[in-house]
């Protein structure tokens, strides 16, 4: 039977895994606490970066001695492999603990088996406590791991009536200062940021993190589809505030200064532009967990009709730009409302004059 206390000490693990987003790629974020014997919280420990100790070692240390014959609580099944740091299934079983709590299983197979192994070592294991709230915490890296594709979210910003841009294409800034400030929050979890050459040409924007830290030691990488290779050598996203890598067609001309500049990638064409599952298939292939579209109407309404969406978050202001403003979304329409590409709206805060919506697909997108 699961006691008070141990619902309470994994909710504290799933809180120290999220207070780790955009620090862990390619790994997964992770919480850990440990109770004593008598049920007294005695160590806490998140994973902090790739590399470094898991948080199951984090959360024994600080317990110590005061671990044997206890309890943990883990927000990821506990690894059963040898990599860069020892596996965190036996560091438990060497530490002395009796019962063990995991949220979800490792869909790893590389590294999954902990909670079997544990179990052969005599520890109780049970699996499941806390399980929607760390699938929730750890969205992006299970969805990497399960579909062989970066997590991608859709972000933009409008007015009341959906608009992104005014009639003569201005579009900045149609939020506010707290909704930009949260977007850079955005960029610093994200491994890329992506856009269309449409933006590209219509915003000039550098795409790199501002305002908030950046936790992780490489800034995200910036993603342009840019299928005829439009961008000029003068675009503020090829300075020398974050790696760039520029998709094209086969038969793209790109200038050498853009090239000397960026990483080139060609990509197959599709019914319109590139092949987007084979981009981010690739960009998988780099490691790559999650990515921040940020793209105009007709890149998202590609993205959307691909079914490969998996959030969205909508900045929308308290303005209307009106029937030749440019909307949110194009490219894509439903022909009907059974048709509706529906969604679940599972946050609404206020930022300020602003109201920021997060929303995902009422099925997984699986890009079929």
């Amino acid at each position: 039977m699961v006691t008070d206390v141990e619902r309470a000490a994994m909710r504290r693990a799933v809180e120290l895994a999220v207070s780790a987003l955009g620090a862990t790629s390619p790994n997964p974020v992770v919480g850990c606490v440990i109770l004593d014997a008598g049920g007294a919280v005695v160590g806490e420990g998140r994973h902090e970066r790739a590399g470094l100790e898991h948080a199951e070692v984090r959360a024994l240390r600080a317990a110590g001695k005061r671990a044997r014959g206890g309890t943990a609580l883990v927000t990821l099944e506990p690894c059963a492999h040898v990599g860069s740091t020892g596996a965190c299934a036996q560091t438990l079983i060497d530490a002395g603990i009796r019962r063990v709590f995991y949220a979800v299983a490792d869909p790893n197979p590389v590294a999954a088996g902990g909670g079997a192994r544990l179990a052969a070592a005599g520890i109780a294991v049970e699996a499941g406590l806390g399980e929607a709230e760390a699938e929730r915490a750890n969205e992006a890296w299970l969805t990497a791991v399960r579909l062989g594709r970066p997590y991608l979210t859709w972000k933009y910003g409008a007015s009341l009536d959906g608009r992104v841009a005014a009639a003569d294409g201005t579009s900045r800034w149609i939020t506010g200062a707290a909704s930009r400030a949260d977007a850079h929050r955005l960029r610093a979890e994200a491994d890329a940021v992506l856009v269309g050459s449409g933006t590209l040409l219509a915003d000039d924007p550098q795409l790199a993190v501002r305002h908030v830290p950046l936790l992780r030691p490489k800034p995200p990488l910036r993603v342009v589809v840019d299928t005829e290779a439009r961008i000029r050598p003068g675009a503020r996203v090829l300075d020398d505030a974050a790696p760039t890598l520029v998709a094209v067609a086969p038969d793209a001309v790109v200038e050498p200064a853009v090239s000397a500049r960026a990483e080139i990638m060609r990509l197959p064409r599709a019914e319109r532009g590139l092949d987007l599952v084979v981009l981010l298939a690739a960009l998988r292939e780099r490691r790559l967990v999650s990515v921040l579209l940020e793209g105009g109407p007709t890149l998202a309404g590609s993205f959307l009709a691909a079914g490969l969406v998996d959030r969205v978050i909508g900045y929308l202001a308290p303005a209307f730009l009106g029937a030749a403003g440019r909307p949110a979304l194009d490219g894509w329409s439903a022909a009907s409302i059974e048709a509706a590409h529906r969604l679940r709206l599972d946050e609404v805060t206020r930022l300020d004059a602003d109201l920021r919506f997060v929303a995902r697909p009422t099925k997984p997108a699986e890009g079929d």
